[in-house]
């Protein structure tokens, strides 16, 4: 499955427009403010483009000249924001399930765990959990709702050196494995270039 987005948001004086083809991981680099989050959201549905289109897997989600715009939840996109976002209340295997998708072509839950090797934190509340922990169940949250495409919003933010080279090792593994075309989001051009296939800069 490839991207073909083609998007643009007018916000007062300032414009954001960004057009995005291929599969694989695509980064989106630049500054901070420069937009990238924006497009994101275009993306995923949260966000309606004044104009352009959004194409995933040669399926229509957001078409600005029929009028098409598909609502969020029928686009299937597993977004990691830059916060993890987990249940507080929840211990980590009851936010991974949460949007787990059951049924045929539902991602083994067993596997995710294992892929991002979360076995240990299963029985843990997220307060207890470190950056990158987060971080991970955050993806797994993402992968277990059988998306169609992958949003990853600088998802190596806040994190030491260590984990930040945790997370990227992740990356790097989902990229490599799953097939799914991922749209990342970083300011940091060493990030963009070892995990890109492709960088567009915003």
């Amino acid at each position: 499955m490839s991207f073909d987005v083609d998007v643009g948001l007018r916000r007062g004086d300032a414009a954001i427009a960004c057009r995005i083809e291929g599969d694989g991981l695509t980064v989106l680099f630049g500054p901070s403010g420069a937009g990238k989050t924006s497009v994101l959201n275009m993306v995923a549905g949260l966000i309606s483009p004044d104009f352009g289109h959004v194409r995933v897997g040669g399926e229509t989600l957001f078409d600005a000249a029929t009028g098409l715009d598909l609502p969020p939840e029928r686009r299937r996109a597993g977004y990691v924001f830059q916060e993890a976002r987990l249940f507080p209340h929840k211990r980590v295997r009851a936010n991974l399930l949460y949007g787990w998708r059951h049924g045929a072509g539902a991602v083994d839950v067993d596997e995710t765990i294992a892929l991002l090797g979360l076995a240990a934190l299963l029985d843990r509340w997220p307060r207890t959990l470190s950056g990158g922990e987060a971080r991970r169940v955050a993806i797994g949250r993402a992968l277990l709702s059988n998306p169609r495409f992958l949003l990853l919003d600088e998802p190596l933010s806040s994190l030491d050196r260590a984990r930040r080279e945790e997370i990227m090792a992740l990356i790097e593994r989902l990229r490599d494995a799953l097939g799914l075309p991922i749209l990342l989001v970083t300011h940091d051009r060493d990030e963009a270039e070892r995990l890109g296939k492709r960088i567009v800069e915003i």
